[in-house]
């Protein structure tokens, strides 16, 4: 692939449709290969917008409006970071031919709406995954319950990431609540939900899975050593790698993740969640991009979950060796404010092996992800004391 230089006639420029801490890391990624970036989100000064060439503020879910400014900026790449936007204007665009979508418009149809990727890996790939239902109205979604699902059972909105609008549910008394929160705390409401039965697991991974070119042109997959997470919520708060598991598991693993995103086709990193119990695996979910979770290898492998998925894209060569064990540990917010500091970062600094990325998020809200710290170790254990330590030291305070 031919590379141009940012800011020239001949640049090769790449759209981020989301701004947030991923794509900062993923615009930095680019930027080390001279890309031109721009940034597209919802909300001014997102953390990739602060360091991307231009940006621009828009409604993604607005076919009209994406359309637009993908008109304005004419660029080659287009790079999805989140789950509301107008897929149908991205299949638009890649029908005529007006920019490469990662991995490709089909691929982020299905995987922003569960009700599209939970078909494909269940119902055509005969995938394991856990009992589910979708349901139109809150009748629905009682007698999806009652006929086969059960409690405890999880709540979803079709569309939405990182546990919003998500609910545990572990009794009738509590589904119509578990119902109204998911329709208004999607990232868009579809006007469905999904509901799951609860899988008895012994934990849960992600499996960072790469696809990419070959010195012949050809597409291979890469898997990075599993990564193992704690979620509240829905929401991650701690990440390590590797995770151990039977060698048994692991395969399962590998070859479930190489059937899911062998269907997806395309190339670049996705993100495939997936519960273990001994020797059995069921898949989650998968996202076609980065995954919160693997911030933790920022801290571990040779090449992030950033610099693949950006090397994928750019048809450049990758490895995912690991080479050391990590851990990660978010910082989150305690207060909403739009002027706040942080103190404790000196602090944090002095663990051990520890690293600390602050995402430069604009405005505080309460249980907010703001930043994440890193650590490594001569054992996972460790790795996860050292993160832990690093973040509880940091604090948000408001003026």
């Amino acid at each position: 692939m031919k590379l141009g230089s940012a800011l020239t006639n001949s640049a090769t420029k790449a759209m981020l449709l989301g701004c947030g801490e991923l794509g900062k890391e993923i615009a930095i990624c680019l930027q080390r290969y001279g890309i031109e970036v721009i940034g597209v989100d919802r909300y001014h000064n997102a953390p990739a917008q602060q360091i991307a060439h231009r940006s621009h503020v828009i409604n993604m879910t607005n076919a009209d409006e994406l359309k637009k400014i993908i008109a304005l900026e004419q660029p080659d790449i287009i790079i999805p970071e989140i789950e509301a936007i107008a897929t149908d204007a991205l299949l638009e665009v890649e029908l005529e031919g007006l920019a490469r979508v990662i991995p490709n418009a089909r691929a982020i149809q299905l995987t922003m709406n569960r009700v599209g990727i939970r078909t494909l890996v269940a119902e055509d790939l005969q995938i394991p995954t856990s009992k589910y239902a979708f349901a139109d109205n809150f009748e629905q979604l009682k007698t999806a319950v009652e006929n086969g699902i059960g409690y405890p059972c999880f709540v979803k909105p079709t569309m939405s990431s990182s546990g919003k609008g998500q609910t545990m549910v572990k009794s009738v008394d509590q589904l119509e609540d578990a119902w109204n929160y998911a329709k208004v705390s999607g990232r868009v409401d579809t006007g469905k939900v999904i509901v799951e039965a609860k899988v008895d697991f012994d934990f849960e991974i992600t499996l960072l899975t790469v696809r990419a070119l070959d010195g012949e042109g050809n597409i291979q997959t890469h898997f990075c050593e599993p990564i193992g997470h704690i979620q509240e919520q829905g929401d991650y708060r701690e990440s390590w790698q590797p995770q151990a598991m039977s060698v048994l598991a692991l395969k399962s693993a590998q070859e479930i993740a190489s059937k899911v995103t062998s269907a997806l086709g395309g190339v670049g990193l996705f993100g495939v969640e997936l519960f273990v119990k001994g020797d059995n695996v069921w898949f989650c979910e998968v996202s076609p991009r980065p995954h919160d979770t693997g911030m933790v290898t920022m801290a571990t492998q040779k090449q992030s979950e950033f610099e693949l998925h950006v090397r994928a894209i750019l048809g450049l060569p990758v490895t995912t060796d690991l080479q050391k064990f990590g851990a990660s540990a978010v910082i989150l917010a305690n207060i909403e404010a739009s002027d706040f500091f942080y103190t404790g970062l000196d602090e944090a600094l002095t663990v051990t092996d520890s690293e600390v990325r602050l995402f430069g998020k604009p405005e505080a809200l309460v249980k907010r992800r703001m930043g994440v710290a890193l650590a490594s170790a001569e054992t996972v254990h460790e790795a996860r004391n050292r993160a832990v330590k690093a973040a509880n030291a940091i604090n948000i305070q408001s003026e």
